[in-house]
């Protein structure tokens, strides 16, 4: 008998949980809104196209005719030479003079995506991490001993568990909030970066290769 498209059940993402030890203590279920959405690569380049067309400043800046330093008498006199009326040598028609429409840095134009699309980029990036297993929990990460040490041996625990987390190149562990003991454990630690949930966006998550989500970050998120 074929299935009709109801009742095909899909098995629900499934992650491990582990504590500061590196010890497993069971698997937790991640929420379908944001670990099982339709992914959508298009829309995830675009935001971040945007995110990185927002980042840039711009430099360009020309000096108006008051920015110009030097004298301001006039070029000669404004009658009796039979030469056109002028005023400074600080006018744009005269070489070293001031520019007339030149940038002033001020000529960037934001771009903008949706709240919704920017979402919809979320869940595609974390549906992605999610499909390729490369997914974990920790609880209580907070409580984590503040020093490079501690953080160095944790790390080095979970990848003698984890090979997948052993072969990532880059890191990233996702926050509830900032706690200055993740901080100073994780912060010198090369190729880790410390996200939290209020600033996760498409471009610092599609840098990773690995996801730790903190017990906590992932029950804010479900909210």
């Amino acid at each position: 008998m074929v299935k009709t498209a109801k009742s095909i059940k899909v098995s629900p993402k499934k992650v491990a949980l582990y504590n500061l030890k590196a010890e497993k203590i069971k698997d937790i279920i991640l929420p379908a809104t944001f670990f099982d959405a339709k992914i959508n690569d298009n829309l995830i380049a675009q935001a971040i196209k945007i995110y990185l067309h927002n980042q840039r400043a711009a430099h360009a800046v020309a000096k108006h005719r008051g920015e110009i330093a030097g004298t301001t008498k006039k070029m000669y006199s404004q009658k009796g030479t039979g030469q056109a009326r002028h005023s400074t040598a600080k006018a744009p028609q005269f070489v070293g003079g001031g520019s007339a429409n030149g940038p002033r840095g001020n000529q960037k134009t934001p771009m903008r995506l949706s709240q919704k699309l920017r979402q919809s980029a979320l869940k595609s990036v974390l549906s992605k991490f999610a499909k390729d297993k490369s997914i974990i929990v920790i609880d209580k990460l907070s409580t984590i001993e503040p020093k490079t040490k501690s953080a160095s041996v944790f790390i080095g625990k979970l990848e003698k568990e984890i090979e997948s987390l052993a072969n990532s190149r880059k890191i990233g562990i996702i926050t509830s909030r900032h706690f200055d003991s993740v901080k100073r454990a994780f912060g010198n630690i090369p190729d880790i970066k410390l996200i939290s949930v209020k600033s996760l966006n498409s471009y610092d998550l599609s840098r990773q290769n690995y996801l730790i989500f903190t017990a906590a970050a992932l029950k804010q998120l479900s909210k």
